[in-house]
C-alpha cells in the first residue's frame, strides 16, 4: 500500500506522462530558478529529481526576482522521440522546453508572445495535425474561466489558428485553469481544475470532436476527506493497463502537496478517488495499493556537502542563476558571495542570489557550519526562511568584530519585485568566524533558530515564529550571503555542509 500524499512537497501544478515504464513529471516553479523541475518514478509513489526544464529565462526582469511571475503550470508529453514540455509565462507568453533525453538539456523556444495565456496542454490527434489547449490568468486579462484551443504545427514551434472558445465556465465551472488534453476510446477528454485552489474541485470536459460541443461533470471533489480543494494534475495509463490521478493539495504555508489516486472509467466517463457519501462524484483516498511492486529506489536529496562540480538538484535561486553567485572549485564547501544590491536596499526579499530549497517534510530541521571570510563591514552569510512574513539568523563582520544577527522581514507588496521590510530582531556578540547555525520548523507551523561554536550544545536565538507561504509557493528555506550594508566587498560565507533531517511528530528538538 501508499500513503497520500506521497510527497509533502511544494511541486506544484503537476503533469505526468509514462514512457515505458518509466513516469517523469514536471510542476511551476515561478520566480525560482533553475525552474519547471522534472521528476522521474517507476512506481508514481517514490520520486527522485532529475532536471530542471529551465535553466533561465531569457528576459532581464528575471536577472532580480519576480515573485508570482516567471513559469507557471506546465505540461508535457512525449511525440516521437521528444519531450516537449509547455510553460507559461503569464506576462510574456507560452514557452516550449523540447529535449530528446530527460536527462539532458532542454532548448526553450517561444511557441506564441500572449499576456495573461497559461496553463497550455499539446495533443496530436490522429489525423496528424496538433493542437493546443489553454486557459487564462485572471490577474492578467481579466478572464478565469474560459478554455480555448487553438492549432500549432507538429513541431512546436508556433500557432496555426485563432483562439476558438471549447468552454465558458462562468457559472458551471468559476475559475477554470490547468487543462490537460487526452483521447481515449473514442473521446477527447479535457481533465481540469474549477473553483478555485483552496476549495475547488476536478471536472472533466467529454466530446467526440475536438472542438466540441464538451460535456461537463465534477469527477473529484473533497466531500467528506480533510484534502481540501483536490486540484490540478495529469491522468496516465500504467502498462498493466489501470489509470491514476496525480494531483495537488494546497496546504497554503508549505505550498502544493501531491497526492495519488487510482481512476477508473464508468459508462465512458472517468471516476477519480473512491466513493465514500453516496453522491456519485469521487473523493480522494488515504491510501491504496501501489501501482507496481518493488522495492522504492528513489528520493528527493536534501542534504548537501558541496562535493562536487555542480550545484546539487535541490536548490534554486530567487531569480536567473548567476555563476558570480557562488563558487564550488577546491573549497571545502560552498562558497556564496557577500554581494550587494544594485537596484534596492539589500533585503532577503530583494535578493537573486538567495539559495533556496522546497521542504519536504512538514517538519524538520537544517543545520550549516558556516565560516564568514569578511572582507567589509556588513558582510553576512546565514540560512533562513523565505516567505510573506521571513526570518533569517547569520554571522556578520562590524567594524568592532563579529556577531551573530537575527532579521525579520514583512512582504507588504506579494507580486513582481514587490516590496519589503526588514528589521535587525536580536544581536548576540561573537568572538570566532565559524558558526554552527540551526533552523527548526515544527509541525505546528512555526520555526525557530539556534546557534552553536562547537555543533553540541545549541543555544535558541529569538522567538517562535509563525510560517508564512511566499507568493504561489510554499515558505523556502534558504542560504544567503550579502553585504548587509549594500557596498561593494570581496567577502564570502563558506558552507562546509547543510543537513537537513525530517522529524517526526511534535516538536524537533535541539
Amino acid at each position: 500500500m501508499y500513503q497520500n500524499p506521497i510527497l509533502y512537497a511544494d511541486y506544484s501544478d503537476p503533469d505526468v506522462i509514462r514512457v515505458g515504464e518509466d513516469y517523469y513529471m514536471v510542476a511551476s516553479s515561478f520566480t525560482y530558478l533553475p525552474g519547471v523541475p522534472l521528476l522521474h518514478s517507476r512506481d508514481l509513489v517514490h520520486w527522485e529529481m532529475i532536471n530542471y526544464c529551465v535553466r533561465s529565462l531569457p528576459f532581464e526582469k528575471y536577472d532580480r526576482p519576480s515573485h508570482g511571475s516567471g513559469t507557471w503550470a506546465p505540461s508535457i508529453r512525449y511525440h516521437e522521440g521528444i519531450f516537449y514540455v509547455f510553460i507559461p509565462l503569464p506576462d510574456e507568453g507560452i514557452y516550449v522546453a523540447s529535449s530528446k533525453d530527460p536527462y539532458g538539456e532542454f532548448t526553450l523556444c517561444c511557441l506564441h508572445e500572449a499576456k495573461g495565456w497559461i496553463d497550455p496542454c499539446p495533443f496530436w490527434d490522429e489525423d496528424g495535425k496538433a493542437y493546443m489547449v489553454f486557459a487564462y490568468a485572471n490577474s492578467r486579462c481579466g478572464i478565469k474561466h474560459r478554455l480555448d484551443l487553438v492549432e500549432i504545427d507538429p513541431e512546436c514551434t508556433k500557432v496555426l489558428s485563432e483562439p476558438i472558445a471549447i468552454f465558458d465556465g462562468e457559472q458551471l465551472g468559476p475559475t477554470t485553469e490547468g487543462p490537460k488534453l487526452y483521447q481515449y476510446q473514442g473521446y477527447y477528454y479535457i481533465l481540469m481544475p474549477s473553483g478555485g485552489v483552496a476549495t475547488g474541485w476536478q471536472s472533466v470536459l467529454r466530446a467526440k470532436s475536438i472542438y466540441g460541443p464538451y460535456e461537463y461533470r465534477i469527477i473529484m471533489h473533497q466531500g467528506n476527506t480533510d484534502v481540501n480543494g483536490p486540484h490540478q494534475g495529469g491522468w496516465v495509463i500504467a502498462p498493466d493497463g489501470r489509470h491514476w490521478f496525480l494531483h495537488f493539495q494546497d496546504v497554503h504555508e508549505l505550498g502544493r502537496i501531491l497526492h495519488l489516486q487510482p481512476m477508473c472509467f464508468n459508462n465512458g466517463w472517468p471516476f477519480i478517488g473512491v466513493e465514500q457519501n453516496g453522491d456519485g462524484i469521487g473523493e480522494p483516498v488515504k491510501e491504496w495499493r501501489l501501482p507496481a511492486k518493488g522495492e522504492p529506489r528513489y528520493q528527493i536529496k536534501k542534504s548537501d556537502d558541496f562535493t562536487g562540480d555542480s550545484l546539487g538538484l535541490q536548490w534554486q535561486w530567487q531569480a536567473n542563476p548567476k555563476d558570480f553567485y557562488y563558487s564550488l572549485a577546491g573549497h571545502s564547501g560552498l562558497r556564496l558571495f557577500c554581494l550587494a544590491n544594485d537596484k534596492r536596499e539589500n533585503l532577503l526579499w530583494y535578493a537573486p542570489n538567495a539559495f533556496t530549497q522546497i521542504p519536504q517534510h512538514p517538519a524538520c530541521s537544517m543545520t550549516t557550519k558556516v565560516r564568514l571570510l569578511g572582507k567589509e563591514a556588513g558582510d553576512m552569510a546565514s540560512i533562513g526562511v523565505i516567505g510573506h512574513a521571513y526570518a533569517y539568523l547569520g554571522i556578520q563582520l562590524t567594524k568592532k568584530g563579529h556577531v551573530l544577527c537575527l532579521y525579520t522581514g514583512a512582504v507588504t507588496e506579494k507580486n513582481l519585485e514587490g516590496k519589503a521590510i526588514e528589521e535587525l530582531s536580536k544581536t548576540c556578540s561573537y568572538d570566532m568566524d565559524t558558526v554552527y547555525l540551526r533552523l527548526e520548523l515544527y509541525h505546528n507551523k512555526t520555526y525557530r533558530f539556534a546557534w552553536s561554536s562547537d555543533g553540541i550544545r545549541y543555544t535558541f536565538m529569538g522567538k517562535e515564529f509563525p510560517l508564512r507561504r511566499a507568493t504561489w509557493t510554499g515558505a523556502k528555506l534558504c542560504l544567503w550571503s550579502a553585504n548587509k550594508e549594500n557596498g561593494s566587498s570581496e567577502g564570502y560565507g563558506e558552507y562546509e555542509f547543510i543537513h537537513i533531517e525530517d522529524r517526526g511528530n511534535g516538536k524537533a528538538g535541539l
